[in-house]
């Protein structure tokens, strides 16, 4: 899931990649030249190129919950969606994963000993195995839109979060903000139970499940991408949670239910690598060239490309009751985030 601890991510797939870097640490307005002086060409030449790649990354772990329905029509669940989804993604972060280790090892650093490398694995393991498995649970049940803006709103539990465990400062616009939102979000259960009933009540407490872990695996990874890195750190998490996803198919299903059909393995590697992988690197690239502000601005557009993307691909209907719920939720969470960043 996802997605970093100090830049709320489209959705808990995101990779913890994007944490703050030590040159945005010493220049917070996210410019790239730190004593502020540019040339005349930077000086007028917007960053396009980071605008792009930020929008392409956002619209691309946007994609995931349609990849997953798509999944789901191919007649497997939600152990096998993630199962295929982790076996096709783990070489992609094992190779980072080594990068990352020669990195370390040219530049004289001390590498992690065994009680970091559990406390990074038990956080994957709340991340990108609990949440994840929660999320796709849901998507069982509910809307890939409905899914999408529930898991939105993850920010706001952050907030609450850190104010309830680690003694972080919680204002008054945090708990606006959840009003805001879940008044959007109820307008959305309620045309959801509609349509599918009691369904909707399972599918939405799985999500939101899936933003409560996520949104506690943030405050528990910032520390350690902050000490670690984000490369090492993510490989490590993703090993972890990879390890037990592959557990827990195997444990929940015979062996043979993972030799799934071509088409199918087509649907898990566009998951893993198209939703997952892919994207992570391209709000990498992005936050090398935009503020991290315009990142978070630029990622607001995740669940509308989620609504879209629903009614292109899976042939969803939206109802203007369900347009004005999203509305509100990217109000509140899209207010809440800008004005932490300008605070």
């Amino acid at each position: 899931m996802n997605p970093a601890p100090s830049n709320p991510a489209p959705s808990p797939d995101a990779t913890a990649n994007d944490a703050k870097r030590p040159e945005e640490a010493k220049n917070p307005s996210g410019a790239k030249n730190p004593s502020g002086a540019k040339g005349p060409a930077e000086a007028k030449r917007p960053p396009y190129a980071g605008y792009a790649m930020a929008a392409i990354g956002a619209a691309l772990f946007a994609s995931k919950g349609i990849i997953i329905k798509l999944a789901y029509a191919e007649g497997i669940d939600a152990e096998t969606a993630l199962a295929l989804r982790m076996i096709l993604s783990l070489p992609f972060y094992l190779v980072i994963g080594l990068h990352a280790l020669t990195q370390m090892r040219a530049k004289g650093e001390s590498l992690p000993d065994g009680t970091l490398m559990l406390r990074m694995a038990g956080v994957g393991l709340v991340g990108y195995w609990m949440s994840s498995y929660l999320d796709f649970k849901g998507l069982e049940y509910i809307s890939a839109h409905f899914e999408r803006l529930i898991l939105f709103t993850y920010p706001l539990f952050v907030v609450l979060f850190g104010a309830a465990f680690f003694r972080q400062p919680i204002r008054p616009k945090a708990l606006l903000a959840f009003a805001v939102s879940y008044a959007g979000l109820a307008l959305l259960f309620v045309q959801n139970m509609v349509s599918v009933g009691a369904a909707a009540g399972t599918g939405a407490l799985y999500v939101l499940s899936a933003a409560v872990t996520f949104a506690l695996y943030q405050l528990l990874a910032k520390p350690l991408i902050m000490r670690i890195g984000p490369q090492l750190f993510t490989c490590v998490a993703m090993g972890a949670a990879g390890v037990a996803v592959i557990l827990q198919f195997l444990v929940t299903h015979p062996f043979q239910a993972i030799l799934v059909s071509p088409k199918l393995w087509g649907i898990g590697l566009a998951l893993a690598f198209g939703a997952t992988v892919l994207p992570s690197f391209f709000l990498s690239a992005a936050l090398k060239q935009i503020s991290a502000q315009a990142n978070a601005t630029i990622g607001m557009l995740s669940p509308v490309v989620t609504i879209v993307l629903a009614m292109v691909v899976l042939g969803d209907t939206v109802s203007g009751s369900e347009w004005l719920g999203a509305a509100l939720v990217i109000l509140g969470v899209g207010w809440f985030t800008l004005s932490e960043r300008k605070g």
